[in-house]
């Protein structure tokens, strides 16, 4: 149905079309989930690297089970490939592929609620996942106990909770390692999560640890009533932690003295009162103005690149002016449906080094190493025609376009159609992809 078709029909539904409407969309969806699925454990099944011809030795080495321990072998960038035409990274496609293979081969009963359409895959997902630490016959128990349940009659967090239970009912040696494990696992980190010039300090450690370090920061903040009577209680609480991880900062955290030493990168044009800060996203200048004015100990302007020349070293190394280009040109990783926007990546020459490419900003993208390798071992073949426009070519003959709006599958052009700048270089890198 195409899209102005069906929004002109709901316009005209009544109520319970409308919802019957939904009821069959999300029936679909359910159907389009299973099947995909499935096609994940066929795809593992293609390959196997007993599956590859003799003479095909890519990924055959360093081939691991597809899932738990035990279940059939697949080839190192088998993941890849399907990832990409389901929209996903090889990452999501591997633990896609896992759970799927898991499933067929420990996971009897939910395997054929999936196929029968009783069971949600989601749902069976998530055990196949929960049970991979599990031996065979552990999990093959934890099938049988929650196969009934498994059909979406639960709210998801009920239903995660009892196949916790499951899981440690299976194996209790393994429910107490993981306990043992976790006791060590104690640290204070700064989040990721990091938005509009706020983060977040994450403090992990024993419940009863955490539940007297609170109790503290709730009887300082009760003290500074007086001091804060504007202030909101979280606002009161934010600087009682502060005042006992650093007795020297002032209650009004803005002329706190204590001016610790960090980087922090910002990327600001004349014309906009919205400057970037990189981890963090966007701010307005007056924030800025405010972190420059009260926290920075220092500030270094940068000259500005320009990005309409290309720049290029005779070198295989590349050069730290040269690198900022490239990562201002591509700020995330280049693979199809990447997500890393990290600078601790790969830069990778698009078109070998080795092979004339040279090291230039139209012939560098920055890569994770898992990607970097799936693009150098895998038959995986890439292209940057314009600067910031970055194409791929699949194993199979697919081609998807990589730019600052993230990832697009590109096809061909009908009679009627304009092609698109992506889709002329497109035609006009066939000849250098055939060659």
């Amino acid at each position: 149905m195409a899209t102005r078709d069906r929004h002109h029909q709901l316009a005209d539904m009544s109520a319970d079309a409308v919802l019957s409407f939904a009821e069959q969309r999300h029936a679909a969806r359910l159907d389009a989930e299973r099947d995909i699925l499935e096609a994940a454990y066929q795809w593992a099944v293609l390959h196997s690297p007993d599956a590859l011809p003799p003479a095909d030795k890519r990924g055959r080495e360093r081939a691991k089970p597809a899932g738990a321990v035990g279940t059939p072998r697949i080839t190192e960038y088998a993941a890849a490939t399907f990832g990409a035409r389901i929209q996903t990274s090889p990452y999501g496609a591997k633990r896609l592929i896992a759970d799927a293979v898991d499933l067929v081969h420990r996971l009897p009963k939910l395997w054929a609620g999936v196929q029968a359409g009783k069971v949600r895959s989601t749902h069976a997902r998530h055990v196949a996942d929960a049970t991979r630490e599990l031996s065979a016959e552990e999990a093959g128990w934890v099938d049988g106990e929650v196969v009934e349940i498994a059909d979406g009659r639960l709210a998801w967090t009920r239903f995660e909770a009892i196949v916790e239970g499951k899981v440690a009912a299976a194996s209790p040696e393994l429910a107490r390692a993981k306990e043992e494990a976790a006791a060590k696992d104690n640290y204070v980190r700064v989040s990721r999560i990091n938005k509009h010039g706020k983060a977040t300090l994450t403090f992990h450690a024993d419940a009863a640890l955490i539940l007297g370090s609170n109790a503290g920061v709730t009887a300082v903040a009760k003290a500074l009533e007086d001091q804060m009577p504007d202030a909101t209680k979280n606002e009161r609480r934010v600087a009682a932690l502060a005042l006992l991880t650093n007795p020297q900062a002032h209650v009004d955290l803005t002329v706190g003295p204590v001016k610790p030493k960090v980087e922090i990168v910002l990327h600001c044009t004349p014309d906009s009162a919205i400057a970037r800060m990189e981890g963090h996203g966007p701010l307005t200048v007056e924030y800025v103005r405010h972190l420059v004015e009260h926290y920075a100990s220092g500030v270094k302007v940068q000259p500005v690149i320009n990005l309409n020349q290309g720049a290029s070293v005779d070198a295989y190394e590349i050069p730290a002016k040269l690198r900022e280009a490239v990562h201002l040109i591509h700020p995330g990783d280049t693979f199809p449906f990447a997500a890393n926007l990290s600078r601790k990546v790969d830069l990778d020459h698009q078109i070998p080094y080795a092979e004339g490419g040279p090291t230039s900003t139209d012939n560098l993208g920055p890569m994770t190493r898992t990607h970097h390798r799936i693009k150098t071992h895998a038959g995986w073949q890439v292209r940057q025609p314009f600067p910031g426009i970055v194409i791929w070519r699949d194993p199979h003959g697919a081609h998807y376009l990589v730019d600052q709006t993230g990832t697009r599958r590109v096809t061909g052009t009908t009679a009627d159609q304009t092609p698109t700048r992506a889709e002329i270089a497109l035609m006009q890198l066939t000849v250098d992809w055939a060659a």
